[in-house]
């Protein structure tokens, strides 16, 4: 993996490293989907985005790492904007990719998962972020 991720850091100089979800089984399974490109989307909690040191930006690169911490591929962010979570939509609950498509599946398990980051609240802010598969490893 060393390896790899100096050719990819070399190949994608000012790339963000990071992985999907807070588990490394959701970390394979969201990674898995952007492979097959079903998700193309994915979003956090505005307050979490304003922590990071380096937030992501439009037009960046991103590493991503399955659950094992190995790079599997590389996404570019097209898009982002702004939402609530209770204005999250039928179109953005499938570009996130996850279960069954539907806007009920999504607000179950994202309210799920910003309740276990102490961030949940119905009109929560969110970044929503578009992304393009560029690269599977």
């Amino acid at each position: 993996m060393k390896n790899t991720m100096a050719i990819l850091k070399q190949k994608y100089p000012d790339a963000l490293v990071w992985q999907f979800g807070d588990t490394p089984e959701m970390a394979n399974e969201l990674s898995n989907l952007v492979i097959k490109g079903i998700k193309t989307a994915g979003c956090g909690s505005l307050t979490a985005l304003k922590s990071e040191e380096t937030p992501p930006t439009m037009g960046c690169y991103n590493i991503i790492l399955n659950g094992e911490q190995k790079p599997v591929c590389v996404i570019r962010t097209i898009a982002m904007r702004l939402i609530r979570f209770c204005d999250v939509t039928e179109d953005i609950a499938k570009k996130e990719g996850e279960g069954d498509l539907s806007l009920q599946y999504w607000r179950t398990g994202h309210q799920e998962f910003f309740e276990r980051a102490g961030t949940y609240t119905y009109d929560m802010e969110l970044v929503v972020e578009e992304f393009e598969l560029i690269d599977i490893l």
